[in-house]
């Protein structure tokens, strides 16, 4: 009897180290398999508007207008005495919507190319292009379908393939750690 219990024991012993063993010398990550490619083209579109603001008198932007002065004591104590504080108004570009194309692996990526509002010079109405920015996404699922969405440089977008099998470190909070994604062929 007591044999047996050595036996059993050590058996216990062994799986544990084994399970312990896989578990931090074994594959890294959750087996995820890539079921989606798709791209996004966005570009700020930014609208010329008259805003209102003020600051002191030897400090207003360039093309202030319509400036009412009144005096004023500095509460940062820069300026000695009483200083002049100004109240105007000036023309700047703000952002007013985003023009966007969106597509998958089948289409072509173009930029947006939105309408855009024409006003005479120096009057507020007019739009222009601002940033642009580029997405490139790959969406992950696993076998109990949790899904995660990576964005990857557009070349590495190119290569991929649906049906492709990646391991891809995912933490506690189910968070993907996309950059250390890694191609598994199992």
């Amino acid at each position: 009897m007591p044999r047996l219990r050595v036996l059993v024991l050590a058996a216990l012993v062994l799986a544990t180290l084994a399970t312990l063993g896989w578990w931090k010398l074994g594959p890294q990550g959750v087996a995820v398999e890539l079921t989606r490619r798709n791209w996004r083209l966005e570009i700020t579109v930014e609208r010329l508007r008259a805003e209102t603001g003020s600051d002191w008198c030897d400090e207003l932007p360039e093309g202030a207008a319509d400036v009412t002065r009144r005096l004023a004591a500095d509460p940062s104590g820069r300026r000695a005495g009483l200083g002049e504080r100004c109240h105007y108004t000036a023309l700047a570009w703000r952002r007013q919507w985003i023009a966007k194309t969106e597509g998958g692996p089948g289409d072509r990526p173009e930029w947006p190319r939105p309408p855009l509002r024409v006003a005479p010079p120096g009057q507020p109405g007019s739009e222009r292009l601002g940033r642009r920015e580029a997405y490139y996404e790959i969406e992950l699922r696993d076998r109990q379908d949790h899904a995660w969405v990576c964005r990857v440089e557009p070349a590495r977008w190119r290569q991929l393939r649906e049906g492709e099998r990646f391991r891809i470190p995912v933490d506690r909070f189910g968070t993907a750690d996309c950059p250390r994604m890694a191609v598994s062929r199992f």
